[in-house]
């Protein structure tokens, strides 16, 4: 699997083009903002969209997915059900935190735990990781070892669980039951910030990692 990050937003929001390099097709995860910027990269990659996965509904992550899907013809897909709240709360978010208005919009399809989607000639399985929001989904290759995690885990750090519905017992169980089985080699996308592996986050996590849980 190739992929390009694309930071957008003031939050620094990892947009991420996930590509089949076989077959040059595309999936836009989180397209929060900026869709010019997006769109360039899409370009540039000489792959074709075939849609957006939404990791949560949160407005950094989801701000540019309607305009983007209207003017590439993709559907949208993603989160979890459990999330539609806050893609009802759009306008709010958006005013909350100086966005340009934003309206509400439900994805083309939701996803369940277990779920498998194709690009390509890849495939990508689906994690249900609840805590940060309540239907956060995390986009998993297994063959590339590679997962996009959205805002679950971050490289020395975890999601925040102090927004509507969070749960910080819950987010943990999400980064030990769902995430760290996948494996210690397995590099990770964060929604923010620089990718990190799960092995180094399982060692040394200051908040969900071995050390922590060993005092």
């Amino acid at each position: 699997m190739r992929f390009e990050i694309i930071p957008v937003t003031a939050f620094e929001q990892n947009c991420t083009l996930l590509i089949c390099p076989i077959a040059q097709e595309a999936a836009i995860v989180d397209p929060g903002g900026e869709p010019a910027r997006i769109r360039a990269a899409l370009t540039r990659s000489g792959a074709t969209p075939r849609m957006i996965l939404l990791t949560h509904g949160h407005l950094d992550h989801v701000g540019a997915a309607p305009a983007l899907a209207a003017e590439l013809g993709v559907p949208i897909i993603g989160p979890q059900r459990a999330d539609a709240f806050w893609l009802e709360a759009l306008p709010q978010q958006a005013q909350l935190f100086g966005f340009p208005p934003q309206a509400a919009f439900s994805p083309d399809q939701w996803l369940e735990q277990g779920d498998r989607l194709t690009l390509g000639e890849r495939r990508l399985e689906v994690l249900h990781c609840p805590g940060h929001t309540p239907g956060h989904l995390v986009f998993v290759d297994r063959a590339a070892g590679l997962a996009q995690v959205g805002d679950v885990l971050f490289r020395g750090a975890i999601g925040r669980t102090d927004f509507p519905r969070g749960d910080h017992g819950q987010l943990l169980r999400s980064i030990r039951e769902r995430l760290f089985p996948l494996g210690d080699a397995v590099r990770f996308i964060p929604g923010h910030g620089p990718m990190g592996t799960l092995g180094e986050e399982r060692r040394t996590n200051p908040f969900v990692g071995e050390r922590r849980f060993a005092r």
